[in-house]
């Protein structure tokens, strides 16, 4: 390794990450992007999301793998079209199923908090996952029975809501979370970003 990429490796941005930790952090905001835009077919599509943001703390680590999603959202609020079907902007976050998109800030928070307490085991992650997709599902389906019922003259039930954005989605998001383990324990990949 050259003295002038040692150098550009070791300097650090003012919130204490490395010049690499901020590329690996792109990196893998964009990865959520492109992750979004694929819709697989089935009765009801469903795009491969989550599954980058579970990737992103697996791989990053909680505290690099949460701003990764931050960044990602804030992305998609500007107006960049990250999210599902190339949408962005504010008004895709406050619409009713922005909760869901949100909510993945809460699924890396509980993932990170799992890793500091737990530790970097294997159990601990598919544990972590499965916490972490529960919160999205219950912040995304309250936001979106807030939303939509103040939008509606026909109130939705939460068993409705739950039919329509939860249920269609709980054996993909589940293959997700199975993919996302075996992905992010290989360990050539967490060399190379870990630097272990």
């Amino acid at each position: 390794m050259s003295d002038l990429t040692k150098t550009a490796d070791a300097g650090r941005s003012e919130t204490g990450l490395k010049t690499r930790d901020v590329v690996y952090i792109g990196f893998f905001a964009a990865l959520t992007a492109i992750c979004s835009w694929i819709s697989i077919p089935m009765t009801v599509p469903f795009t491969l999301q989550t599954f980058a943001v579970f990737l992103s703390v697996i791989i990053l680590g909680g505290k690099r793998g949460t701003i990764s999603v931050v960044v990602y959202i804030l992305l998609g609020a500007i107006g960049l079209p990250v999210f599902s079907g190339f949408k962005g902007g504010l008004g895709v976050l406050l619409g009713s199923t922005g909760g869901y998109i949100i909510g993945f800030i809460a699924s890396a928070l509980i993932m990170w908090a799992f890793e500091t307490f737990l530790g970097k085991k294997l159990w601990m992650y598919a544990v972590s996952m499965a916490v972490a997709l529960a919160a999205c599902y219950a912040f995304g389906t309250v936001w979106f029975m807030i939303v939509y019922n103040n939008g509606n003259d026909t109130p939705a039930s939460l068993a409705m809501i739950l039919g329509w954005c939860v249920i269609p989605f709980i054996i993909p998001d589940v293959v997700k979370i199975i993919a996302a383990l075996i992905i992010g324990q290989n360990k050539q990949i967490r060399k190379l970003v870990n630097n272990d």
